[in-house]
């Protein structure tokens, strides 16, 4: 179901008419979901992947004695731990429609196709939002791939750049009430030209959501290099525990994809009850440590934490 009618005034209206859901939708996301990785409340999860440096082969034989993890220094206590290869994923796909990918549109629609038909299982659900000018939920969570890829062949290009309104909203609208493994992946040049968001406003729904966020850059598909889109996306990207690849080439455009999905199979997800139990809305740095040697790790750089109700307050 397309609701292109909102693309345009998305912008102007109040946030809580992005991206309505029908009842239909609604239901098809409760019959297709399965129950999530769940911990206490006051938990902070974090996703965690590592690799060998030298032949980047992902290491999946970790146990959960072989992590530390630190908030603002200080080592706290792993009350949950699993390794993420069968469990579900959500996944968000944005992508850029705009006129400046207007040459290379064709290519990412490809691709993006062939990338939901690998990583989707009957267990996962997506949704796809397209952004120019405004943002656009073109289709809901689902489970059918099919149901994503018949829309993705109608996208077309034209308008502005308004990459961080739709990583925004999607973490506000859509991900912020999600459980489980949540991931945004972005197919953009990241020249953001219209957002109404800061990228700081962005960056901190991001943490709130706890979204890892992957990028797939074309500023390199016959355009000039646009360096301040790529440092947007590979700071956005690091914040989150994801990665941004740039590719050259349609070829390396699918092998991107491909590592993306192979990744998703290969994290381990922390949790913990952090010590500090101040509801201060401050940020709190995130730090991993691994038991192995030669590896690289990936995680998300902290969160904010909660901050008093008005009913804490007052009593």
């Amino acid at each position: 179901m397309r609701i292109r009618t909102w693309k345009r005034l998305v912008i102007v209206l109040p946030l809580s008419l992005f991206l309505a859901e029908t009842p239909a939708q609604r239901d098809e996301s409760d019959e297709e979901g399965q129950a999530p990785f769940r911990v206490e409340v006051d938990a902070v999860n974090v996703l965690a992947t590592i690799h060998y440096k030298d032949t980047r082969k992902f290491v999946t034989d970790l146990t959960k004695e072989d992590f530390e993890i630190y908030e603002d220094g200080v080592r706290q206590d792993i009350t949950n731990f699993t390794q993420q290869v069968n469990l579900p994923l959500t996944i968000a796909l944005c992508m850029d429609t705009s006129s400046s990918v207007r040459l290379k549109l064709a290519f990412e629609k490809e691709t993006a196709i062939d990338f939901l038909y690998a990583v989707m299982r009957p267990i996962d659900k997506a949704l796809l939002v397209e952004f120019d000018t405004g943002v656009t939920l073109v289709h809901d969570f689902t489970s059918n791939p099919n149901d994503l890829v018949r829309e993705i062949k109608l996208l077309r290009a034209g308008g502005g750049t308004s990459l961080y309104d739709a990583v925004y909203l999607v973490a506000e609208q859509k991900m912020l009430q999600e459980e489980g493994r949540k991931t945004v992946i972005i197919l953009s040049d990241g020249a953001d030209l219209t957002s109404k968001h800061t990228f700081e406003e962005m960056l901190r729904m991001a943490y709130q959501a706890e979204i890892t966020v992957y990028a797939i850059s074309t500023t390199r598909f016959g355009a000039d290099i646009d360096h301040e889109g790529d440092n947007a996306l590979r700071q956005l990207t690091e914040s989150t525990g994801g990665r941004a690849f740039f590719p050259y080439s349609t070829d390396q455009l699918a092998s991107a994809f491909q590592e993306v999905d192979q990744e998703l199979r290969s994290q381990y997800n922390l949790a913990y009850v952090p010590s500090n139990k101040k509801r201060d809305g401050s940020f709190r740095k995130i730090k991993v440590k691994v038991n192995r040697d030669g590896v690289r790790l990936r995680h998300r750089q902290g969160y904010f934490a909660p901050e008093q109700s008005s009913t804490e307050k007052s009593g």
